[in-house]
């Protein structure tokens, strides 16, 4: 069955920069687009990158210029660096791929920024 598993989240102090991971399995990694999420204590979950099959990137306005998408398809992996993080970017990360049919989500991982 098709599975993400997220790494990398930590405790950062503002300013610092995290770089987390995602690892796909169970699916044909390289034709589907993928995306990074976040969802902070009390908010909707909202979409904060996405990089396409092609490799084609984008961007939610609340990070761009600081936070790069980028995957390695021979590793099966969608990555985000995230650079100058602000307490704001408290929040749990997801990662997913997204087919015609269905979006698979991973389980998340907790960044914490300190001020």
């Amino acid at each position: 069955q098709v599975q993400l598993v997220e790494s990398g989240g930590g405790l950062v102090q503002a300013g610092g920069s995290l770089r987390l991971s995602c690892a796909a399995s169970g699916i044909s990694f390289s034709i589907y687009d993928m995306v990074w999420y976040r969802q902070a204590p009390g908010k909707q979950r909202e979409s904060v990158a996405r990089i396409s099959n092609g490799g084609s990137t984008n961007y939610a306005d609340f990070v761009k210029g600081r936070f790069t998408i980028s995957r390695d398809n021979a590793k099966n992996t969608v990555y985000l660096q995230m650079n100058s993080l602000k307490p704001d970017d408290t929040a749990v990360y997801y990662c997913a791929l997204q087919t015609t049919w269905k979006t698979y989500w991973g389980q998340g991982t907790q960044v914490t920024v300190s001020s």
